[in-house]
């Protein structure tokens, strides 16, 4: 089936955006490993794998609407040197993330392609639980402090 060019050109922009997210979570996730954060590890390995489900329900639907999926196109990847501000990097990218889905499921809808703007809910979904999951994070930070955190998360 043919597809939009416009909506596979966002498709595309949206697995750049996914591809740069596994790096960034991948890179975070080996960092805890390395400090001893076996729990912040497995969360953030497990948040990476996600975001790989993304990115293959994304190739999926650019293959499908007769596209080509770009997958050499990576966003800046921000690497936190310390838990806090790796989570404020991941933070950022899931706030971006939720703003481009809901964009693009504007335009998906407007393009009357609605088997692809409910992949793309059910993605966004997800998007929103991993920044709840984070804000939930930092708040555990802020309430019992930095130091008292970490060794919960050994």
């Amino acid at each position: 089936m043919k597809g939009d060019s416009r909506l596979i050109e966002t498709l595309n922009s949206l697995l750049a955006d996914e591809l740069t997210a596994i790096n960034q979570y991948m890179v975070h996730s080996e960092m805890c490993a390395n400090w001893g954060y076996e729990k912040l590890h497995k969360h953030f390995e497990q948040r990476a794998i996600t975001e790989m489900k993304h990115a293959e329900k994304l190739i999926g639907r650019i293959i499908f609407l007769e596209g080509i999926p770009i997958v050499s196109n990576l966003r800046e990847i921000h690497i936190g040197s310390d838990i806090p501000k790796q989570l404020n990097y991941d933070h950022a990218a899931e706030e971006g993330a939720i703003k481009a889905y809901n964009e693009a499921i504007k335009l998906a809808g407007d393009v009357n392609d609605f088997a692809t703007r409910e992949i793309l809910e059910h993605i966004l979904n997800d998007e929103d639980q991993h920044i709840d999951e984070i804000e939930e994070l930092q708040d555990q930070i802020s309430h019992m402090t930095l130091p008292i955190f970490l060794t919960t998360q050994v």
